[in-house]
């Protein structure tokens, strides 16, 4: 059972990695280095082995673009948002929300209404 659970945990993170990335690569072109650095201000742990068959599957994918430079010396890949990737990342901000208020925002609320809802003491009846 753990072993289920631990899949689906790394599976609903890597959901939220590539939305991070997308949501990154809108912004300016990334690189895969700076990406592992981004996301691990944010608490995930990723590893090149991790990050850059992401990287290379949004591509594909026609989500993201590349562009190789060389910046003091080394070879980088620079990412790009698509059109497609823009499109995609409208409609996964639209069902985040959508989420959002499902679980955390709904989840508030009921916290709050339990809270008015608190039973008297036996000594107030």
């Amino acid at each position: 059972m753990a072993a289920q659970s631990n899949h689906l945990v790394r599976h609903f993170f890597g959901g939220f990695v590539r939305l991070h990335v997308l949501y990154h690569a809108a912004r300016e072109p990334i690189c895969g280095v700076e990406m592992i650095e981004e996301l691990s201000r944010h608490g995930y742990r990723l590893s090149p082995g991790t990050l850059y068959p992401i990287l290379h599957h949004l591509e594909e994918s026609g989500y993201l673009t590349c562009r190789v430079r060389i910046a003091a010396g080394k070879r980088r890949k620079d990412y790009q948002i698509t059109a497609a990737g823009r499109k995609l990342l409208a409609a996964a901000r639209s069902k985040l929300r959508e989420l959002f208020s499902e679980v955390v925002q709904d989840h508030d609320r009921m916290a709050a209404a339990r809270a008015t809802r608190r039973p008297q003491s036996r000594g107030q009846e």
